[in-house]
């Protein structure tokens, strides 16, 4: 039996911490890094997975290929290992270091791609190759396309959705970072298929086109994209904020000199959750904002000063205790 097989590997759906009090903002984060993938991509990548294989798309020996900004690379990468699969994820410089480490540490393959696209971001170099490579395989490669895939929407409706109402039945507020969307979506849905009074508040990186915005580098992977994903259906949303790359770091290092790590996706999330509760009378009302992953993949990057003094994403005179 593959590892994933076991629910109790693919997700701890019970972990919620109460932010009030640590940063004074009146949300729950569930936070999402418990399982063994360390993100919540674990089950995006289960999900694909299996329905790849129901649909007989991936006979012995074939080699699952996938455009990642890291955190589903990991993910895919045990997956596959787990179930005899090879792996290729391709990623961009924005990965994180740690990633690619443990992606090639279960033997997958990591190609980079360096030249950006009309947009300024790398999504669409990725994307195209991603095609390649298939076209090339002969037919061994299969590309499981998160951005496209319903299975990814239908993940997180079977999974984090169901864990996150049956704790909050009535939330108010819920807060997800968007990326490839499926996680938006699967609660979204579930939420609207439900008859849930719960606002979907979407979050979305500066510079990402996924909600029209102008596009503009971005460093920080897990959040926004450079083409709009195939599955969004932003009629589910009741809004959508764009965090600016500075108001995540300060908000992880904010959260970091409170004895908390999180990732930068996270800190995107819970500073545009501050700023829109800031504005709402919340006496009575519950929030939830997703965490997708912890801070130990951002070591080198949103914790180290010598690199967002580089991509000026903290003043010049702010500098941390973390890594030089």
């Amino acid at each position: 039996m593959p590892i994933y097989d076991r629910p109790e590997n693919i997700r701890v759906d019970d972990v919620y911490l109460d932010l009030h009090a640590v940063v004074d903002i009146p949300v729950h984060l569930k936070v999402e890094a418990f399982n063994i993938s360390g993100s919540i991509k674990l089950k995006t990548a289960v999900g694909m997975v299996e329905s790849a294989q129901r649909a007989g798309l991936l006979p012995p020996g074939s080699t699952i290929v996938e455009s990642s900004s890291g955190n589903l690379g990991v993910a895919l990468a045990m997956v596959a290992a787990s179930r005899g699969f090879g792996f290729t994820c391709v990623t961009d410089p924005n990965v994180n270091r740690i990633c690619v480490k443990m992606m090639r540490a279960v033997g997958a393959e990591v190609l980079v791609v360096d030249q950006p696209d009309q947009t300024g971001g790398y999504l669409g170099v990725r994307i195209a190759t991603v095609q390649r490579l298939c076209a090339e395989s002969g037919g061994k490669m299969v590309w499981l396309n998160q951005y496209d895939s319903e299975v990814n929407a239908d993940a997180h409706y079977n999974t984090t959705a169901t864990s996150l109402f049956a704790e909050f039945p009535n939330l108010d507020y819920l807060f997800v970072g968007t990326g490839s969307t499926g996680t938006i979506m699967g609660c979204a849905r579930y939420a609207r298929d439900h008859n849930k009074p719960t606002k979907i508040i979407a979050v979305d990186g500066a510079g990402s086109v996924t909600f029209g915005g102008p596009p503009g580098r971005r460093f920080i992977p897990g959040i926004g994209t450079s083409r709009v994903p195939g599955i969004l259906d932003a009629t589910l949303l009741d809004d959508v904020v764009v965090c600016p790359e500075r108001d995540a770091v300060a908000m992880c290092r904010r959260l970091a000199q409170r004895g908390l790590l999180v990732g930068g996706s996270t800190g995107s999330v819970l500073a545009s959750a501050g700023s829109y509760l800031s504005r709402l009378s919340m006496d009575g009302c519950s929030a939830v904002a997703l965490s997708p992953d912890l801070g130990e993949r951002y070591a080198d990057t949103v914790y180290n000063d010598s690199w967002c003094l580089e991509h000026a994403l903290i003043p010049p005179a702010e500098r941390a205790d973390g890594p030089r």
